[in-house]
């Protein structure tokens, strides 16, 4: 694969799976420069591993996968960096400037609570990944994927009770 396909593969993909990659990003950064920094991170990362894809899973499963892995190793790595400090500012990805729905904006910040495999879950799910999908993305198996959604769907609801009367 030459390097001018690569990069119009990168491009298809960044415009094809644009939400999907909106999501992860904002699960695991929340200002708005470092949602810069971390979709920089993630497209470089699918631009460098454009090569080794074989087709043996759906693009969004496989992009996913590497959205989700890149994330998590760019919070470790700015937890560490940052040895515990986090500046509480608002962290709107400012995808679009209409108003957003404050149901919405409370999953998300619900969300980012969540460790990293249940806030991965989370995603996945409500981009409407089988089972099975989830499986293979995060390598954990199907049955274990079930539980830990149950307890995470549980949590929330729970939740959702102190939010103004519940959801």
């Amino acid at each position: 694969m030459t390097e001018q396909q690569q990069t119009e593969t990168l491009q298809k993909w960044m415009k094809d799976h644009q939400p999907l990659f909106f999501k992860v990003v904002r699960a695991y950064a929340f200002t708005r420069a470092d949602q810069d920094d971390l979709f920089q991170e993630v497209a470089i990362q699918v631009w460098r591993s454009i090569p080794g894809f074989r087709e043996q899973s759906a693009v969004s499963t496989w992009l996913y996968r590497i959205a989700l892995n890149t994330a998590m190793k760019w919070t470790r790595r700015e937890l560490k960096h940052r040895q515990g400090t986090y500046d509480h500012v608002e962290y709107l990805l400012q995808q679009n400037i209409q108003q957003e729905d404050s149901r919405l904006a409370w999953l998300y910040e619900q969300i980012t609570h969540l460790n990293e495999i249940d806030r991965s879950l989370t995603l996945l799910l409500l981009d409407g990944f089988s089972y099975k999908e989830m499986s293979e993305i995060l390598g954990i198996s199907e049955s274990n994927i079930g539980i830990k959604i149950h307890r995470i769907k549980q949590h929330l609801i729970s939740k959702s009770k102190d939010y103004n009367n519940g959801i």
